[in-house]
């Protein structure tokens, strides 16, 4: 009889763009997958694979008490159907309220802590609600997977860790679909910001810094691809018909993008776990400038493979983007097989898969 592993998470999405491989190399040996998330059509995806789904409706940003109970409750519903030997869970809460009813039914939980958001960085009863949470549903938690050390030192800080825990690179990134793709050769330099589109993102310190550029090196150009915040629209169409930025909108298949352009640009004040575009913009070859902030500055050496700005310092992006734009082609051309040479060191996802295997090999055998 196939032992059972059921995945938790807020989006088929986030499945499908960077866990794909661990759950085709679970699946490769021998388990039995079942996805519980949100229903997305490219569950598709999955089911080739030889996944099965069960869905599971919920407000990602909601806050009220009962539904976060049902939410619980659904879960629990899950495991007792389908009795899985681990649940592996990703995003706030499906570890949350995963956590939860693992520890209701005594079956043990592989968390993965994707990002920690706004509310948990800043002291506060919102910070401290959070915690409690945290420290009261996930107290069972087997094992924590954490994408960058700084999250990792605020468990360890609040005693949230009851058991084990292992650093692991984000969710790594596919060297074989975001290979390496040779520098542009034309003397225009294009920068890209691809992210969501919203404030904590940098976007409005990247509009800021495109303006001013523009100014100076009207040649240069300023691409910015994503969804998100209606907010934005205005502003979009005024700079578009300025020529100050060009505006892509959201796109399925990013990488002709990182091709085109010769550096990314995310200069995020969010607390991430790991920047998926940074990383694939490296595994393209492409430089990046981008922050120090957690799941940002991992990607980035300062001077290597790309350049460092301080978080929401208009002022200090624009000098980071005109020192980026006065390399020779040659430095910059260097700067992008440095960041190709990082990733494929530090960001490939088969070791995302193989502290997967290893993980649940273990608790399995136990």
């Amino acid at each position: 009889m196939q032992e059972t592993i059921l995945i938790l998470t807020n989006s088929i999405g986030g499945l499908y763009n960077f866990r794909q491989e661990v759950l085709q190399a679970l699946v490769n040996d021998g388990f039995r997958v079942i996805i519980s998330a949100p229903y997305n059509k490219k569950i598709k995806v999955f089911f080739a694979m030889g996944c099965e789904y069960v869905q599971t409706q919920f407000n990602i940003k909601g806050t009220n008490p009962l539904d976060e109970l049902k939410l619980a409750r659904r879960y629990r519903q899950i495991i007792r159907l389908y009795r899985p030997v681990v649940v592996l869970s990703y995003t706030i809460k499906p570890n949350l309220y995963g956590g939860l009813a693992c520890r209701w039914c005594k079956v043990p939980q592989l968390a993965n802590v994707t990002g920690l958001g706004t509310a948990v960085e800043n002291s506060g009863w919102m910070q401290r609600l959070t915690i409690s949470l945290y420290r009261f549903c996930m107290r069972n938690t087997r094992l924590f997977f954490f994408q960058n050390r700084s999250n990792y030192e605020f468990f360890k800080k609040h005693k949230l860790i009851k058991h084990d825990y292992e650093l692991i690179p984000g969710s790594g990134v596919n060297l074989y679909y975001h290979h390496f793709q040779e520098y542009p050769s034309d003397s225009i330099i294009r920068f890209l910001f691809l992210s969501r589109i919203f404030r904590e993102k940098g976007i409005d310190e990247y509009l800021e810094a495109a303006e001013i550029l523009h100014q100076r090196y009207p040649s240069c150009e300023f691409h910015v691809v994503g969804g998100g915040s209606m907010s934005y629209k205005q502003r979009f169409e005024e700079l578009v018909q300025r020529g100050v930025i060009v505006y892509h909108g959201r796109q399925l298949d990013v990488r002709p993008f990182y091709k085109m352009v010769h550096c990314t640009v995310l200069p995020s004040f969010y607390p991430e776990g790991m920047s998926n575009v940074l990383l694939e913009s490296c595994a393209a070859g492409r430089p990046i400038i981008t922050t120090q902030r957690p799941g940002c500055g991992e990607a980035v050496d300062d001077g290597v493979n790309g350049f460092v700005v301080r978080p929401q310092d208009v002022a200090d992006l624009v000098r980071q983007m005109e020192k980026f734009i006065l390399l020779s082609h040659n430095e910059k051309k260097q700067m992008g097989l440095n960041a190709r040479k990082k990733v494929e060191r530090e960001f490939d996802r088969n070791i995302v898969v193989d502290a997967y295997l290893k993980a649940v090999k273990n608790i399995v055998s136990q």
